[in-house]
């Protein structure tokens, strides 16, 4: 097959900053092949109120009309169920994201995921009003706690670090699920055997006539590198940072299963430059939005699986986030051609400057829309 229509294409964890970032970035939605883009409120400040997040729509769709941009509200004690009920009723948001407190970039205003009873209410409210809530499925790191005396302490059997993060999440996720058994939930950006066999587990354990309510999405670059890829190379480091081969492999063979629990989010997370290779602190994220749908049919087209593909960027997230065609702003379908696709080294100019993910390396495919 040389070229293959995948319908109308959806990135259900997509960044976009703010500022000159935000103009870079957001027409590269369509150019890397994705018609339905699931935006994140980590801003600075976060998206928290019906006014900013009306006002961040609207720059984003000047900036890229023919995109349908799904927006979410930033989980934090700013929310009250009656501001959900609100903003539900208004349209304005689809979502909410959860970030735990300091695990990743602009996460401090985030939550304790040790104990979310305290937005209970708010996950009460979402559920009467059927919206997602988006877990950054990690618990913070405690590695660096220094307060035990003595070298042989067992407890640091169960410090909490980047490898070991999101598995360390897992019972949370068990937990909300029983305790809303009807409020949709998305683990993001899966890195680990454990929480693509977590989602497994939940659905298995759902009536096969039963709605979907958990499901997860897996990244490009997650599908591509493994903890060594991410060693000394500071342009592949991301929150959820990489993990090991097994890993690597649970989730190819996820997301090109099939299986409806699965779909597309890239967390595609632009940085400049520079804040990517400095010394210090180096700010987690992997851009990949340009090449998006290629980066995926790349890995699909490997595993001979390609008949996959438009489940797993098409049929699966509308289907889980019941997007009804009125929503959609532009029915253009994506047709994916088998053609060399260069990577740039660079995009941007000036002092915004983002390097992509696998810069200079080839693509075997490349994406055209066709007008409906």
């Amino acid at each position: 097959m040389s070229r293959i229509n995948l319908g109308v294409t959806g990135d259900y964890h997509v960044h976009l900053r703010e500022g000159k970032m935000m103009e870079l970035v957001t027409p590269t939605i369509r150019e890397g092949g994705v018609s339905i883009a699931y935006i994140m409120p980590n801003l600075t400040p976060p998206v928290t109120t019906i006014e900013k997040v009306v006002d961040y729509k609207k720059q984003l769709q000047a900036l890229s009309p023919k995109t349908t941009f799904l927006m979410t509200f930033y989980l934090s004690r700013d929310l009250t169920p009656e501001l959900v009920d609100k903003a539900a009723k208004l349209g304005a948001i689809d979502g909410i994201k959860c970030y735990p407190a300091g695990v990743t970039t602009n996460s401090q205003a985030g939550v304790d995921p040790n104990d979310f009873s305290d937005f209970y209410p708010i996950f009460e409210a979402m559920e009467r009003n059927d919206l997602v809530l988006n877990l950054h499925g990690e618990k913070p790191s405690t590695h660096n706690d220094h307060d035990h005396a003595h070298l042989d302490d067992t407890n640091v059997d169960e410090a909490i670090h980047v490898m070991n993060a999101e598995s360390k999440f897992l019972p949370a996720l068990e937990k909300l699920h029983k305790d809303f058994p009807n409020l949709r939930i998305v683990l993001e950006h899966c890195t680990t055997k454990a929480a693509i066999d977590m989602v497994e587990k939940i659905n298995a354990e759902r009536k096969p006539e039963d709605p979907i309510k958990v499901a997860a999405t897996i990244t490009a670059h997650h599908l591509y590198i493994t903890i060594d890829d991410v060693a000394g190379n500071p342009i592949n480091f991301c929150k959820p940072i990489a993990k090991l081969p097994l890993d690597r492999q649970a989730l190819i063979k996820a997301s090109t299963s099939g299986k409806p629990y699965f779909f597309f989010g890239s967390d595609s997370a632009p940085h400049i430059l520079s804040n990517k290779v400095r010394n210090e602190g180096v700010c987690a994220g992997v851009y990949t939005q340009n090449n998006a749908i290629a980066y995926i049919a790349e890995i699909f087209d490997k595993y001979n699986k390609l008949d996959n593909l438009k489940k797993f960027v098409s049929d699966n997230g509308i289907g889980f986030y019941a997007i009804p065609k009125e929503k959609i702003v532009n029915h253009d379908e994506l047709i994916l051609v088998k053609g060399e696709n260069i990577i740039p080294t660079l995009i941007g100019e000036g002092e915004c400057v983002v390097q992509p993910f696998k810069p200079g390396q080839k693509l075997s495919w490349t994406v055209e829309w066709e007008s409906k």
